[in-house]
């Protein structure tokens, strides 16, 4: 099916699901009292910290810190996408999951008999492999064992027009399967059809499932193109699949970095070494999608290239792509090979240790930024570091979280040999944080724990019916406050009152997608600050009124300070000064 699935069926699906069933035919639960514990599927332990509450419909590790819904839960221990994990769950459920319609045409999706055909194909390359000298010869010069080309299923296509095509297709229906999975080509005459692979080392790629959904080819002597992967099909979307990540997930069951490198035999060597973290991008540069995929499975990526130009190049783009993606609690490294190597022939000289220790040594992202920028510009001149700082706000507007761009920030305020103070005189944060963050939840992120907006969010998370007491016009007032997270608050609030059928769970995978999932997710886990839903509902209204009380006329403030900077001031005005010198004092949360 296409299009986007309803909230609705979401919230639906999630107050429908027992995650204690989800994850009891997973893992072994043990109840106790009114939660169930269990050792964490996510980090070896034998003290189990892992525990289920039933109430919140929510798991969490306190050894480890994985947390989440039943949804969130399918996502990290199966490895599926959000797609996927709802289809689960609704299976279960014994629903259908329903489709909106999209108003752009849909792009058409893939049948099972395209995915039985790419199996097809990939065993017919596997047998064509075992009597084919000439590519088992070179597979044994790039140092691989036999082992390792039957787990990444490495096969051969012959040096034949139609072999495949003769042993794959019967009439005209699986000729047209074999052209929508991109195996064959028709002849510019349309007179018929041959194969697009010929004469090459084949490595399927595959999805989450482990299923072949495309291939990449490699000619074993000398000729162009060196690689040819499978076009863009209703299978395989290169721009967001990664060689090796099925059997990357495979090796470990809880993955704590990605190696992202160029290509496949790149990959395939570095897992034969040990090093099983490793992926590659198929033919194209790191794309969102592709960051999507792996910070879904790990909180950490290192990239990795060549010391020469085009490395460089490749790296900086990968950088400008992977800001917007950087936060808090995520990983990014840039790792440098040296000159004449790659990681295959690397990992084959120096082994895995020192291959391992260069990936721990990699450049964490900030100092590669600086780094990069200093590289770039001359900072002995006035120009230089004007340019820099222009360069470096470009890129600092990319990011969507202020706490990691504040770090960002004083390290390049220490390339300039420059105060953080100074630096944000000539290039102030205040514009990006508007720019980016509507809702104010970066100072909420960081408030202390006084703040009235962060224990009015927490309450209503953990007891969604509390926003049942506030009235429409009490939120309307409430949203004409100018302080950091308020308009959050608003949010939250008014969704629970359109939707008070919302449980914990529910509340949370409604703001997964969201780009304030980050915080909302932080306050959850800092656990309910009411002991109960009445005692919540008094605290949030009790808090709304208090922030709604202690608005502060901010303009009016700076009118009169700018005045009085100018002398101008009259008597009255002097004490009305005064008196809201005053009150910012007493009413800072």
């Amino acid at each position: 099916m296409s299009g986007r699935i309803p909230q609705y069926f979401i919230d639906q699906l999630i107050t429908r699901t027992d995650i204690v069933d989800v994850i009891g035919t997973r893992i072994p639960l043990r109840k106790a009292g009114k939660e169930y514990k269990a050792c964490c599927p996510f980090h070896d332990e034998k003290t189990p910290s892992f525990n289920v509450v039933p109430d919140k419909q929510f798991y969490h590790c306190f050894g480890c810190g994985a947390h989440g819904t039943a949804l969130g839960f399918l996502m990290e221990y199966d490895h599926l996408g959000f797609v996927e994990a709802v289809e689960e769950l609704a299976t279960r459920a014994g629903l259908d999951v329903p489709y909106e319609i999209s108003s752009t045409p849909a792009a058409p999706k893939p049948s099972q008999d395209q995915y039985q055909l790419m199996e097809s194909a990939a065993e017919f390359f596997r047998k064509r492999l075992r009597a084919a000298p000439i590519a088992i010869e070179y597979l044994k010069k790039r140092g691989l064992t036999g082992e390792t080309a039957a787990r990444f299923g490495i096969g051969y296509a012959p040096d034949a027009w139609d072999e495949l095509l003769t042993q794959l297709s019967h009439d005209d229906a699986s000729r047209q399967t074999l052209l929508r999975t991109g195996l064959i080509i028709e002849r510019d005459n349309k007179s018929g059809f041959y194969d697009r692979f010929r004469q090459r080392v084949m490595f399927p790629i595959r999805d989450s499932r482990g299923r072949t959904i495309g291939f990449g080819g490699r000619i074993t002597e000398q000729g162009e193109p060196k690689y040819l992967n499978s076009p863009e099909t209703e299978l395989f979307h290169k721009g967001r699949e990664l060689y090796g990540l099925y059997e990357a997930r495979q090796s470990t069951r809880q993955l704590t970095r990605l190696l992202v490198v160029e290509g496949y035999m790149d990959v395939v060597s570095l897992h034969q070494a040990g090093i099983t973290f490793a992926v590659a991008t198929l033919g194209t540069a790191t794309t969102p999608e592709h960051l999507n995929r792996i910070f879904r499975v790990c909180n950490e990526v290192v990239f990795c290239f060549d010391g020469d130009r085009a490395g460089r190049a490749a790296a900086w783009r990968a950088l400008e792509t992977s800001l917007p993606q950087a936060r808090e609690g995520r990983n990014l490294r840039f790792m440098f090979l040296p000159d004449g190597h790659d990681p295959d022939t690397l990992v084959q000289e120096e082994g895995r240790a020192a291959f391992e220790t260069r990936v721990v040594k990699a450049l964490p992202l900030s100092e590669y930024l600086a780094q990069e920028l200093s590289a770039r510009h001359d900072l002995t001149q006035v120009e230089g570091r004007d340019q820099f700082i222009k360069q470096a706000q470009e890129l600092l507007e990319k990011l969507v979280d202020a706490s990691y761009r504040e770090l960002l920030f004083a390290r390049l305020a220490v390339a300039l040999n420059l105060s953080v103070d100074r630096l944000r005189r000539v290039m102030p944060l205040s514009e990006l944080d508007v720019k980016h963050s509507s809702t104010s939840t970066v100072t909420l992120a960081s408030a202390g724990r006084g703040s009235v907006v962060r224990q009015a969010i927490q309450n209503l998370l953990h007891f969604p019916q509390a926003a049942a007491s506030l009235s429409a016009s009490t939120l309307d007032e409430l949203a004409n406050v100018d302080k950091p997270g308020v308009l959050l608050l608003v949010q939250l609030a008014s969704e629970l009152k359109e939707h008070p059928e919302l449980t914990s769970a529910a509340l949370l995978e409604r703001w997964r997608q969201r780009p304030d999932y980050h915080y909302i997710d932080k306050l959850f886990l800092r656990g309910p600050l009411a002991s109960t839903g009445e005692a919540a509902a008094k605290e949030v209204g009790d808090a709304v009124q208090r922030i709604i009380a202690e608005q502060f006329p901010q303009q009016r403030f700076d009118d009169l300070m700018r005045r009085f900077n100018l002398g101008a001031l009259t008597p009255a005005e002097k004490q009305e000064l005064r008196e809201l010198t005053q009150k910012s004092r007493s009413v800072r949360p």
